[in-house]
């Protein structure tokens, strides 16, 4: 009966002692890390045991998740597919029963032989239940990055040369310098870079700018398109030739 009662003191002693055990951002580093690796196996089980049964989960398009639906998404990739995540730049903050990680998730994708890149920023909030911690909340955006420059064709710069009105006072031109296209507004000026012949991006700026032909044959309009919405400016003046 001795020897039972220490077993079972040891035990109890044992266990109380790993509860106590203080969490890390190593640790949390090395969990998430084992979820990423699961998702390209379409193994759930990491997800079932590192998320709380009432998680919101939100991710970088938009969409909200409860766990079961979440759980439900992770699911083989398609035939020719395959990939990784990487966890990067981690910070964390633990505070008594709540831990929040921060940090880069770079993922590399592979198509039938082409490799694709992206990287997104997540945010996880852990919680400390009955000596068990499991994330209460994630959100993820994904950084935005510049589309591949393709070909200007020099000689159309001529019928987007000019000055463009977005309201009475408020105006904007596009020059031309060889072949290069630049927007200048309040003496800041911006190189255009093409995605097409027609359509531009600033560097590190989400959006485009396209250029809309009237009926006439003529740039009318130049269009500043910002996640699918327009702001419109009215060609003002032509270029001068």
């Amino acid at each position: 009966m001795k020897l039972l009662a220490l077993i079972a003191f040891t035990s109890a002693a044992t266990f109380a002692c790993a509860v106590n055990i203080p969490l890390t951002q190593e640790e949390l580093v090395r969990r998430t890390q084992e979820l990423y690796d699961a998702v390209a196996f379409a193994n759930q089980a990491p997800w079932k045991k590192y998320f709380a049964d009432d998680c919101i989960f939100a991710d970088e398009k938009g969409r909200v998740f409860d766990k079961s639906k979440l759980v439900a998404d992770i699911t083989p990739l398609p035939v020719g597919y395959s990939g990784t995540i990487k966890i990067e730049n981690a910070q964390s903050r633990i505070i008594g029963n709540t831990a929040i990680l921060s940090y880069d998730a770079d993922e590399t994708e592979t198509i039938f032989g082409q490799k694709l890149k992206a990287r997104y920023h997540v945010t996880d909030t852990w919680l400390r239940r009955n000596d068990n911690w499991k994330i209460i909340a994630s959100q993820a955006h994904r950084y935005y990055e510049d589309p591949a420059i393709g070909t200007a064709d020099p000689k159309k710069f001529a019928d987007y040369i000019g000055t463009y009105e977005l309201a009475p006072g408020q105006t904007r031109s596009i020059i031309a310098e060889g072949d290069r296209l630049f927007v200048e507004r309040n003496g800041k000026k911006e190189q255009l870079l093409p995605e097409t012949s027609e359509i531009f991006f600033r560097k590190g700026i989400e959006g485009r700018i396209l250029f809309r032909y009237a009926s006439t044959g003529k740039v009318d309009t130049l269009i500043d398109r910002r996640n699918n919405e327009d702001v419109i400016w009215r060609k003002a003046t032509e270029s001068k030739k």
